[in-house]
């Protein structure tokens, strides 16, 4: 850049009103989905209960919003396009603020980058319409309309044609307009909503969704099932929490029902769909010890409060908000998102099933039929019945089967009907095989016991701290001076969890004692793995952050290893205390450590249903 030549006086002038509203434009209207976003919430603020939307090539040529609203007299079109005329707030008080709209530079914006058109009807008048390109406005004329609103937008940018060499293609453009309208949706489930395709003369439908019934949750879970899926709704937890004037609702997924990135994260405030950084913050330290690093929630989650205590008026798009006390909705967020989490026990994801099941890949049969389960009763006639001739019921397999049978009706050591049933058996001396009232459960040994270990771990430093046993022979672990120097920067948090430590000279430091509850240790590991997890956190994560983390690596070195073979007592008595526990559905890292089979699903991968 040229610096100016002192010497040379430069004249300030008054900027025409066409340039001031193209600079407006360029912080309002970054791309079409911000057309359609201010567009849509005008639609919604005017009272509509339904709202139809449409564009052509990515909205770059055309983009069409209908609502049935409360219209606009043909007197306020001209007051409409101009700028700060708005009939949202009365510029009074900038903090009580009841709408998506305010400003009052919407319209005008999109006028000066667009040719703009604007047809309304108001209860009890005739249709107006009026016409602004770049900036030039033409007078209100009658029109025939339906009562509400039309506005198109077509050309978008052509009087601003640098800001077209950053437009992305149609199909991003197109892309990003859905999601507008879908948080919208998500924010208002009572409004019917429509999008369509509408480029080359073809009109394809993209989103349909019809208002929402029933109370607010109940709306709330149909509209998210319409948008986000089903699969979500069925793996999603109700989030209900309140404090001091802020109120958090919603839904939030299993650990286990989450994505390789934040694509599906829906935060709101007030109903207004915001990208705010802290509350997408605390969403993610609300699973920070039930998600891996490389996975990420899936959560719709909506925080109300008076207008006083939150201020929108932040930034030109409202995308941003700032809290009066920051602390306490990022406190909230995460409070309740974790104390759902906690309810939900030992559930997991049911995706794993059909995961589950596509792994098995049957072979389709010739054909199918229905087959009764038979009663155990049955069952035992059965067995001896298709006993070979002349062997005693005393001795032989078929005998010994209906025995097994019959006892498996009946024992009191065996509770199938136990929400994760009774084991019956240890395959590859990792997974434990346990039979339910409704199939089967598959049990990951190692990932539950390692959840259960890290629950009891936290659990006891909330008490009075890890208990810990003195090493007989203390070790010696040799590191770098900067590995030293990390772990020994939080030696008394460590002492806490049951892990005593010193400096022994140089970059040598003495392990004395270790958590009790993980029995012998290999403390060369251990220190290693602390160290690769302060690494992994950095220096932004927060010291308990940084402790629940090592408490997880900890975990995993006290938990049952895989390949360790585990009597039938042992494996049941881990099934039991894993439906004890919150959270246990999942490791420490998001994966679940269990999957289920209902006899339906069985029954499918052998054609007989």
């Amino acid at each position: 850049m040229n610096r100016p030549d002192r010497n040379i006086r430069p004249e300030i002038r008054q900027l025409d009103e066409a340039s001031v509203n193209r600079i407006a434009a360029g912080e309002v209207v970054e791309r079409p989905a911000s057309a359609v976003k201010e567009l849509v919430e005008n639609a919604l603020d005017a009272g509509a209960t339904r709202v139809d939307v449409a564009y052509a090539e990515g909205g770059k040529t055309l983009i069409r919003v209908r609502d049935d609203g409360c219209g606009m007299a043909g007197d306020d079109l001209p007051l409409a396009l101009s700028r700060h005329a708005t009939s949202k707030i009365d510029g009074s008080d900038l903090l009580n603020i009841h709408s998506f709209g305010f400003r009052g530079e919407a319209l005008p914006s999109l006028g000066a980058v667009g040719r703009l058109r604007i047809v309304s009807r108001m209860a009890g008048a005739e249709g107006m319409a009026i016409m602004v390109d770049g900036g030039r406005m033409t007078a209100p004329r009658p029109e025939a309309a339906q009562f509400g609103t039309l506005v198109e937008l077509r050309d978008l940018f052509h009087a601003t044609p640098a800001r077209l060499k950053f437009m992305r293609s149609d199909r991003a453009e197109a892309q990003a307009i859905a999601d507008t309208v879908k948080r919208l949706a998500m924010a208002e489930p009572y409004v019917s909503f429509t999008l369509s395709d509408i480029s080359q003369g073809d009109t394809r439908e993209i989103l349909r969704l019809d208002a929402a019934q029933g109370a607010l949750f109940d709306a709330l879970e149909e509209r998210l099932a319409a948008i986000l899926g089903r699969d979500f709704t069925e793996n999603a937890l109700r989030v209900e929490a309140e404090r001091e004037g802020l109120r958090l609702t919603g839904f939030a997924a299993l650990p286990t029902y989450s994505r390789g990135a934040a694509v599906a994260q829906y935060m709101f405030v007030n109903g207004r769909p915001v990208r705010d950084k802290m509350l997408l913050g605390a969403l993610r330290a609300a699973y920070m010890d039930v998600l891996s690093r490389d996975r990420h929630p899936v959560a719709a989650l909506f925080i109300g409060c008076t207008p006083e205590l939150v201020d929108v008026n932040v930034h030109p798009a409202k995308s941003e908000v700032r809290f009066r006390d920051p602390g306490l909705a990022r406190g909230l967020v995460v409070s309740g998102l974790r104390h759902a989490l906690a309810g939900a026990g030992h559930r997991a994801s049911s995706t794993n099933t059909g995961a589950m099941l596509g792994a098995f890949q049957p072979t389709p049969p010739a054909r199918s039929y229905q087959m009764d389960r038979p009663s155990g009763a049955a069952r035992v006639a059965a067995y001896q019945l298709q006993a070979p001739q002349g062997m005693s019921e005393s001795a032989g397999f078929w005998d010994a089967g209906a025995t097994m049978a019959a006892r498996s009706d009946t024992a009191p050591e065996a509770p199938v009907d136990a929400p994760l049933g009774a084991a019956r058996a240890q395959l590859h001396e990792n997974y434990i095989v346990a039979q339910t009232e409704r199939g089967i459960v598959i049990v990951d040994q190692h990932a539950a016991h390692e959840r259960l270990v890290y629950e009891k771990l936290k659990r006891l430093r909330a008490e009075n701290g890890v208990p810990s046993q003195a090493l007989l022979i203390p070790e010696i672990v040799e590191l770098s001076a900067g590995e030293a120097a990390a772990v020994l920067d939080i030696a008394p948090q460590l002492a806490a969890l049951g892990l005593v430590l010193e400096p022994f000279g140089g970059g040598a430091i003495v392990l004395r004692e270790t958590p009790a509850l993980l029995g012998n240790v290999d403390a060369r590991a251990l220190i290693r793995d602390i160290l690769d997890e302060l690494a992994d956190q950095g220096a932004s994560a927060g010291l308990e952050a940084r402790i629940d983390a090592v408490l997880s690596r900890m975990a995993c070195h006290g938990s049952v290893r895989s390949g360790r073979q585990m009597r039938p007592e042992e494996m049941n008595a881990l099934l039991r205390e894993m439906e004890a526990t919150p959270l246990s559905g999942q490791c420490n890292h998001g994966r679940p450590t269990y999957v289920e089979l209902s006899l339906a699903d069985i029954e499918k991968l052998f054609g007989r249903r």
